[in-house]
């Protein structure tokens, strides 16, 4: 029997879950007995180590540990190095990941089981981003059914047993940060809009929590421990370590060693907080910013879910309860929802049941538009679809021609929200001058007016029609599907060199 299963890949932790004969998701356990796995990869010499082993080579070999790497997904100038130069893009390091959570998945379920996938990326995540998340699965052997948001599987995963509300998930995990604001009724799970950080997450709480163990250790008598690789990623190690003491103490002790000077500091809740309340009002502030933009009030929210293992931290629901009025849930184990909500959304795609299967409306995480000139002849980004507009959603704006006897109008398809070109994502091939799809047009007067066209659908794919409005006739349409940055003989060959990899 072939299992489908629902996969959390996460920047610190990930994990698998599948719906077992009862109806109701579970996590499966690793080959660790471990519920999540470190998303980290130790490369060694003749084989690949991911997961917890790989986590605690990053002291002894830090050179050979690839970690965070979700953080570079969708980046194609992205690499990872080792110390015998062997280089491998996100998608690679990804696909070793997941090849361990399905082989695991399989010492479970039974070997060559899991045959397809549902993998869960950030809400805001753009199309090459989703896009090498996706390739990532094809390297690792899985069949990727879709590409689902974070946020709307814990919604997926709470909203099971709990009738109907509008929830505000609020998912601070190890490297991104998501809010989403969505109203459950009857099985119909509405997303009404999404905002996030792609680097916002307890990374950040380590950085300021290593930064400040460092500035006190110096100023006792020692060394610099961010001067070389070994002593820094043992400083992060530990900093992690005191992180999560902090969520359960007051207080707690850290011992700092390096060079023969050995010094241990307390650190306390009150400090920590104190130098991280810069990074939680960002995320409080996006999550106002987008209630409002909904035009909500918090009186209207019937719930907040806690999502993401950063949100162990109390402050984080000191501040929700402060904003919102009333406290926040936690709905099970906040690292698990996701993977769970994924395996749910995995089971509808396939199963063949006659039961009522979950209704998903959701938005377009970021805007889709164009490069068009300002009076000044400028290029600047003119987004034709807004964020958060219902998918799939189509949507239309009309631009004039630049100069008289024009006969080429050159569209270059963008990603974002900044009118500055140079803050967007291009999903056409190229960036402007160069890139885009020019169509040929008459030579009209100056300011001839042409109708742009978009469509953007469930698998995030866009078709643009433009249309000479002065003959009233279509001028061309392309698809733009997905932004790769592995082309398909790049995917082919990656698989086969993880195929050939001993992962364990």
């Amino acid at each position: 029997m072939a299992y489908t299963v629902g996969i959390d890949l996460g920047t610190t932790y990930s994990a698998v879950a599948v719906v077992g004969a009862s109806g109701r998701p579970e996590i499966l356990v690793n080959r660790d007995g471990e519920r999540l796995t470190p998303s980290v990869v130790f490369f060694d010499s003749e084989s690949v180590l991911v997961g917890s082993m790989a986590k605690r080579s990053t002291v002894t070999a830090p050179l050979d540990v690839a970690q965070f790497v979700k953080r570079q997904m969708g980046n194609p100038d992205y690499r990872f190095v080792t110390s015998d130069d062997r280089a491998y893009s996100a998608e690679e390091v990804s696909a070793m990941i997941l090849r361990r959570l399905k082989e695991d998945a399989e010492l479970v379920l039974g070997q060559g089981q899991v045959t397809d996938a549902v993998i869960t990326v950030p809400a805001f995540f753009d199309d090459a981003r989703r896009r090498a998340t996706r390739d990532a699965g094809t390297i690792a052997g899985l069949n990727v059914l879709r590409v689902v948001n974070e946020p709307t599987a814990a919604g997926l995963a709470f909203g099971l047993d709990r009738g109907s509300g509008t929830v505000m998930v609020y998912d601070l995990g190890g490297g991104t940060f998501d809010v989403t604001v969505m109203r459950i009724s009857d099985g119909v799970f509405d997303v009404l809009g999404t905002d996030g950080l792609h680097e916002l997450g307890g990374f950040e709480w380590d950085n300021r929590l290593m930064q400040h163990l460092n500035e006190e250790y110096m100023a006792q008598g020692g060394g610099d421990l961010t001067d070389a690789f070994e002593t820094e990623a043992d400083l992060r190690e530990k900093a992690e370590l005191a992180k999560r003491t902090l969520s359960s103490t007051r207080s707690t002790r850290v011992v700092l060693s390096h060079d023969g000077v050995t010094r241990t500091l307390t650190v306390t809740r009150e400090t920590f907080e104190d130098l991280t309340s810069d990074l939680l009002n960002q995320s409080r502030d996006l999550a106002h910013s987008l209630v409002e933009e909904l035009s909500l009030r918090f009186a209207d929210i019937d719930h907040t879910l806690l999502v993401g293992g950063s949100t162990r931290m109390p402050m984080v629901a000191t501040m929700l309860e402060e904003l919102t009025g009333k406290p926040p849930l936690r709905a099970g184990n906040p690292d698990e929802l996701v993977a769970l909500g994924a395996a749910l959304r995995a089971e509808a795609e396939t199963s063949s049941s006659a039961a009522r299967k979950p209704v998903i409306l959701d938005v377009t995480s970021q805007a889709l538009g164009t490069v068009a000139l300002n009076d000044s002849l400028q290029p600047g980004n003119s987004i034709v679809i807004p964020r958060n507009t219902k998918i799939p959603a189509k949507a239309s704006k009309v631009f004039g021609t630049v100069a008289d006897g024009q006969t080429e109008v050159r569209i270059c398809v963008t990603q974002g929200d900044d009118e500055d070109i140079d803050h967007v994502r291009f999903v056409t091939k190229g960036k402007w001058p160069d890139g885009g799809q020019l169509f040929a047009i008459p030579p009209y007067p100056a300011n001839a007016p042409v109708l742009i066209t978009f469509h953007y659908d469930m698998d995030q794919t866009i078709q643009v029609e433009i249309t000479d409005l002065t003959a009233d006739r279509s001028l061309g349409t392309f698809e733009v599907d997905n932004v790769a940055n592995l082309s398909a003989t790049d995917i082919r060959a990656a698989r086969t060199k993880n195929e050939n990899l001993e992962v364990n």
